[in-house]
């Protein structure tokens, strides 16, 4: 399936730059997202892959107490020792980062600085891997054998499948530096991770866990660096932050991660992700839907006939459209409570002409 989307995306002419060519001169195309619009906060959002059983309680209560009335430690110190001891690293191997798409960005400068040539990024693939090398005009390597930097992500989106095996192999063989996003990872419903241990210690390794905690508007994120990274390539990413990458809030988030009692909440919220996805594909499929396999709680499907995406937020539901990402006539959607689904059934199923004009919206979480 994975091939056969990869391919229908490489027909369109949309997937990414071809290699050997550059960027226009108007710089990379506009990003586009999930979530939140002109119009405001969607009442029911498929858009979006945050854990829909959030926010995780324990997190929303530290960033509603967060320190805010003062700077943050701008080493992070008792932070970066908290995310060590749970990496089981030492602390001079985390770096903190504003994002995952901070980081992104962070390390294609750096890789145009110290590993110029022809990068490798996952195509069909989150847009901001191929944006960050356009705007350090580097183009997407023939293969990943040929790369000279690279980015990896396991589970990936759109897609919420496992990372190429293969891929990984001949990326890390070549002895590129490889950034292994594992924004997902937290929130896999099935399987293992595909990158081994020793592989995964050759990476940065990228950890955003707001999604997982359903805070994704808590913008924080973190680095766990190779095993053998030299203390000057250390350096040289440190150097490329700003000063405070992470506010108060993101210190809440990250620090509430390394809690045990966390990590029970968002184990125990994948039997009930589990749950809500089943029921999505049952019901896109009972319409005509083609429905790819992942194991994450989101997923890529396509409709049998275009489906009218302002008709559907004029119903106050939204989908992610996968042209961006790679994926033309696709659409990314997450796994919602039933009140969700429901919406979102009513919407497809209603006439253009019954849209109603101001959709109720679905109540902030308290």
């Amino acid at each position: 399936m994975k091939e056969r989307l990869e391919h229908l995306a490489a027909e369109a002419g949309v997937t990414e730059p071809a290699p050997g060519t550059t960027q226009s001169p108007a710089g990379p195309p506009p990003r586009t997202h999930g979530g939140p619009d002109a119009d405001g906060v969607p009442p029911w959002d498929f858009s979006v892959n945050a854990n829909a059983c959030g926010p995780c309680p324990q997190a929303w209560a530290r960033v509603q107490t967060a320190a805010r009335r003062h700077y943050p430690d701008p080493a992070y110190t008792d932070l970066r020792h908290r995310l060590a001891r749970q990496h089981g690293v030492a602390p001079s191997r985390v770096l903190l980062a504003a994002s995952g798409s901070e980081w992104i960005l962070r390390f294609a400068a750096w890789c145009a600085q110290h590993a110029p040539g022809p990068v490798w990024w996952p195509a069909p693939g989150y847009g901001d891997y191929a944006h960050a090398a356009g705007v350090w005009g580097l183009v997407r390597a023939p293969s990943p054998a040929q790369a000279r930097a690279g980015w990896l992500c396991d589970p990936g989106s759109p897609l919420g499948q496992p990372e190429d095996a293969a891929v990984a192999k001949a990326l890390l063989a070549a002895g590129a530096p490889v950034t292994l996003d594992l924004a997902y990872a937290p929130l896999r419903l099935q399987g293992d991770a595909v990158p081994s241990d020793a592989q995964r210690a050759r990476c940065w390794q990228l950890h955003s866990p707001n999604k997982a905690l359903g805070l994704t508007g808590v913008r924080a994120a973190y680095v766990i660096a190779p095993q053998d990274a030299p203390p000057e390539q250390l350096a040289e990413l440190q150097a490329l932050a700003p000063s405070w990458p992470i506010g108060a809030d993101g210190v809440a988030l990250l620090t509430a991660w390394t809690e045990p009692s966390t990590q029970r909440w968002l184990e125990a919220t994948l039997a009930t992700l589990a749950q809500w996805k089943a029921a999505l594909v049952q019901m896109l499929r009972a319409r005509g839907w083609e429905v790819a396999a992942s194991v994450t709680p989101f997923l890529c499907a396509r409709p049998p006939q275009p489906i009218d995406a302002a008709a559907l937020r004029a119903h106050g539901v939204k989908l992610r459209d996968a042209t961006s990402l790679g994926l033309p006539g696709w659409w990314r959607l997450s796994a919602q409570p039933p009140q969700a689904l429901q919406a979102l059934a009513q919407a497809l199923d209603a006439p253009a002409s019954a849209a109603p004009t101001t959709p109720t919206r679905r109540r902030a979480p308290r």
